[in-house]
Order: structure tokens, then sequence, then C-alpha cells
């Protein structure tokens, strides 16, 4: 078997993180490759776009029923042959999240699964609002030899993104994922470019592709599609095309510089002065940062 690419995929939640993965792995799948998409979110919705809307059945879920399970109950066909898989979570009120990811893993490992399956790609969709355990294995463990997160310009996604570098910074040394860059996603304006290439600067990050927001990935999503299946010669679908070909062809892996809370502070309320004195700022990017600077000054004063 060669070697697989392992790919995880952070953001918090809500950002678009398994648009984007999704649309991902059906380009690529496209170009050829055999993909396999891990959702590891509570969740469980990671792979409805590839299986024309229909969730699946997830790991948890099969060994909660007690019976033995079979591979194929918790493996199943998506678009173009794609392989998806759920981790799932535990009952609603009930254990860790995270653990969900650690049961998965380790149960697709004693099945063999990679080695039977034979994918080229696997995509591992993770929640990234909290780095805890079960969320921080794959980055912990190295499973994943590359890391990407998505985000947008609101502030809430960016600290989410700036607690991922921090977590890839402590296991850095211990053989843990290396980062390979930022997908800046919903970003239609000049303001949301600036304000996230000055994050990727101040970061030492890389941005990978500037995603839109677009009406086409809403029709799609409402057809329980991908974007690359539901609108194959659209624009967007050109520009996640674009995404998984710089993806797959990505070999630069390194460490970021996470910002500490008060650099995340000044460097937030900077956003803020600076788009209230241009007098062009969006609203919502403008109240983003300062509710951002009201987060970052509660975390230095816990920090303290």
């Amino acid at each position: 078997m060669s070697k697989i690419r392992n790919i995880a995929i952070y953001g918090k939640g809500g950002i678009g993180k398994s648009t984007t993965s999704s649309n991902i792995s059906a380009a690529l799948s496209e170009e050829g490759y055999k993909v396999m998409q891990i959702g590891c979110d509570p969740k469980s919705d990671s792979t409805n776009t590839l299986r024309g809307g229909q969730f699946i059945p997830t790991v948890l879920d099969t060994l909660r029923s007690g019976k033995r399970v079979e591979t194929d109950e918790f493996i199943h066909d998506g678009f173009n042959g794609i392989k998806c898989v759920e981790a799932g979570g535990p009952e609603p009120g009930v254990g860790c999240a995270g653990r969900g990811i650690i049961t998965a893993i380790e149960l697709l490992k004693q099945r063999n699964v990679f080695e039977d399956y034979s994918p080229d790609v696997v995509i591992y969709d993770v929640l990234g609002d909290v780095v805890c355990g079960g969320f921080a294995m794959p980055i912990r463990e190295g499973i994943a030899e590359q890391v990407y997160t998505v985000s947008s310009s609101d502030f809430m996604a960016i600290y989410a993104a700036n607690n991922l570098f921090k977590g890839i910074l402590k296991y850095a040394n211990n053989g843990g994922a290396l980062f390979s860059g930022i997908i800046a996603n919903s970003v239609n304006l000049p303001e949301q470019q600036d304000i996230l290439n000055d994050f990727s600067k101040k970061t030492k990050t890389t941005i990978t592709e500037f995603v839109p927001r677009s009406l086409t990935v809403t029709r799609s999503e409402l057809r329980g599609r991908t974007v690359i299946e539901a609108e194959p010669d659209s624009e967007q679908a050109g520009i996640y095309r674009s995404l998984a070909r710089k993806i797959i062809t990505n070999g630069h892996k390194y460490v970021p510089s996470p910002l500490d809370v008060d650099g995340l502070k000044s460097w937030a309320q900077s956003w803020s002065d600076r788009l209230l004195g241009q007098g062009e700022a969006p609203g919502r990017i403008n109240c983003s940062l300062e509710h951002g600077v009201q987060i970052a000054e509660e975390e230095a004063v816990r920090a303290r």
C-alpha cells in the first residue's frame, strides 16, 4: 500500500469546515484519488453532502448496539466512491464528545481499515472550538501529517484558529502534526482579506485559498450535494478544485507562532480602531472585533 496522505481540517462550529472538507474530498475523487472522509464532530453531519443529504450510522452508535459490529456497518460509499465514516458522539448529556474520535480511530486501526480500503487520501473533519484530548488526537499522535484550519475574518473563528496553533506548538516536538495553511472561508470583502492576511503574518502562517461566500453552496446543500456534484461548472466549484489541488500538492509543514492572550487582544483592538478610523468598515466585521477584544481581555485576566 502506498503512503496515505492524512489531512486534518479544523474549524469552529458553523464556520464551514464540513462544507469545505466534503468539496475537497469530491474534487480529489474527480482527480482519480481514492478518498476517505472521517467526520470527527459529534453532530455527525460531515459526510451528508457526499451521500445525498443522508445521515449514516456512526461508529459510536454501532458500538452501542451491543452486537458484533461489521466494518461495512460504519463505512459507507459516497459520491464518486468516497468512503464515508462518522465517529459520532455520546448520548446527549453523557460522556465526552472527544471520546468518539479516539474510539473511532482505534477501531479503524484494529480492523485494518486503512490497509483493506487503501485510500490515497484521508480527510479528518474535526471540530476546532476546543482542542481537548479527543479533538486534539489527530494532532497529538501525529495521525494527520498536515493540518489546515477553516477561518473567516470573524473574531471567534480567528480565536479558535489561534488556539489550534497553540495545540500544534505544544505537540510539535513530540511527533505531533504540523500546520500547512489557513483556508479563508466566506471572504468577499477586501477588509476581510486584509484581516486574515494580517493574522496570518502575525502568526507566521500561510493562507492556502480564499473561498467566497456563495449562494451556490446554499443551493447545493439544500439538495444534499456538494458544489462539485450539484453545480460542477460553477465558479465556486472551480475554487474548490483549485483548493484541493493546492492541498494535495502542498508539502509545506511547519509550526505556527500563536499569539498570547495579550497579543491577541492588542491585535483585535488595533483592527477595530483601524476600521472605525476608515469609516468604511461593515458593521458586522467591527462588532466581531470589538466583541473579540472583550473576550481577549477576559482571557488575559484568567491567564494572570
